[in-house]
């Protein structure tokens, strides 16, 4: 007669990472000194469908192990079956918190895939609108991490600012929320005087009303106790796990591909790359504040600086050509048939570009087999690689700061969850 034996219970692969981070406590041990205990996915402070598993000694974080992937669409893996054109839209789902800046970053890497640029209007405009994106971005950021720690006011505040850019960008683009406003060589159409005279409008009241914001917080007492020393990184700890953005900068570290690696018409503007020292959840605070005043001052001097002209590259085979030209042109008639129906056709190659997005570095990679659509397509989304660092950040911090860490990194899980 077969002998039954008692199998030991599985251990997780998280259980067992939650071990691997504190060798010196076992989880058997936990039963009686510890506790291991879910947060998220379905947790309003995780902003999102983030799961973090944290092991707790009293109310002091231990152990973190974060869990992606609750919202997985396989974006990357979408984007073999689309042509260059249909993935536009897609891109508004990554960080839809800033859907203008994800076009602008996609349409720069095919059109560095094609070999082409639009002009030079388009060019001012995309900068423009990629500018008015980090805005809206930081905006509901500042709302959402005062939300966090108990400023409800600045949300009620922040909000209403980017109501009025919602404005803005339904003049710009005829839509508020998902944009698709690039085209692969230029725009949708152009900026017409009615949206540039109300961004110009905005921009008049816009920092008399962050300078608003900053009276609440930057001396009060409850913000600044629960941010100030909480979550702090090193700078060569958060080089190690490739954070970029404000996160990297809050670090002291002054990088930013705008300067770094220019693109648009950035190497021809006057403007700050902010840092701080500490790389605590106030450093990152104090860096995106400062972030949306040179966001101010890079848009006006594109708004002044802004040419007449087309915006749109006049690259019949690579382009797709505007209707007029299309309803009296043979050519235009048939570039354009082939262009919806097969795609573009660049060349067998790889490349890859990446733009300063509002949380960091937002990067498209393409594998080319000269074909409509790219044989692969990789994703470089700044969320997914700065919630590497939460287990570093959250450690030895009390349960109730993780929710002011989650709230400083800015993460959003439609970009993480590509």
């Amino acid at each position: 007669m077969a002998v039954h034996t008692e199998e030991p219970p599985r251990r997780s692969r998280i259980l067992q990472a939650l071990e691997d981070q504190n060798t010196n406590v076992q989880f058997d041990d936990a039963l009686e000194s510890e506790m291991i205990l879910n947060m998220g996915p379905q947790h309003p402070a995780t902003h999102g469908v983030l799961r973090l598993l944290v092991k707790l000694d009293g109310e002091r974080v231990i152990g973190c192990v974060p869990e992606l992937g609750y919202l997985h669409r396989g974006y990357e893996k979408l984007a073999e079956n689309c042509s260059y054109h249909e993935f536009i839209p897609h891109t508004d789902r990554l960080d839809y918190l800033s859907p203008l800046s994800n076009n602008t970053a996609y349409v720069l890497a095919v059109e560095k895939l094609l070999g082409i640029e639009a002009p030079p209007r388009a060019q001012h405009i995309r900068t423009i609108i990629t500018e008015l994106a980090r805005i809206s971005s930081h905006l509901l950021w500042l709302g959402s991490m005062g939300m966090d720690v108990g400023a409800l006011t600045v949300f009620m505040w922040t909000f209403r600012e980017r109501e009025k850019l919602y404005d803005v960008f339904e003049h710009i683009v005829g839509a508020r929320f998902t944009t698709s406003y690039t085209r692969i060589g230029g725009l949708a159409h152009d900026l017409l005087p009615e949206p540039e005279r109300m961004i110009r409008d905005y921009l008049a009241d816009f920092l008399s009303n962050l300078d608003e914001c900053e009276r609440l917080l930057n001396r009060n007492r409850i913000f600044v106790e629960r941010t100030d020393g909480i979550g702090p990184i090193s700078t060569e700890r958060a080089i190690d796990l490739g954070l970029t953005g404000p996160n990297l900068r809050a670090c002291g570290v002054q990088h930013d591909l705008r300067r770094a690696q220019p693109y648009l018409i950035y190497k021809d503007l006057d403007f700050e790359v902010p840092t701080q020292e500490g790389g605590d959840t106030l450093a990152r605070y104090y860096v995106r504040m400062a972030e949306m005043k040179e966001s101010y001052k890079i848009i006006c001097q594109a708004l002044d600086r802004l040419p007449m002209g087309d915006i749109h590259a006049f690259k019949p085979k690579k382009v797709l050509p505007r209707k007029d030209r299309v309803y009296t042109r043979m050519e235009e008639l048939i570039h354009d048939f082939m262009i919806v129906n097969f795609g573009v056709e660049p060349p067998v190659g790889e490349v890859y570009h990446a733009v300063e997005a509002p949380k960091g570095e937002l990067g498209f990679y393409f594998y080319s087999h000269g074909e409509g659509q790219p044989w692969r397509m990789k994703i470089r989304s700044p969320s997914f690689v700065n919630l590497q660092s939460l287990p570093t950040l959250v450690q030895g911090a009390m349960i109730s700061d993780v929710v002011a860490i989650i709230g400083s990194l800015d993460p959003v899980m439609g970009e993480a969850d590509k």
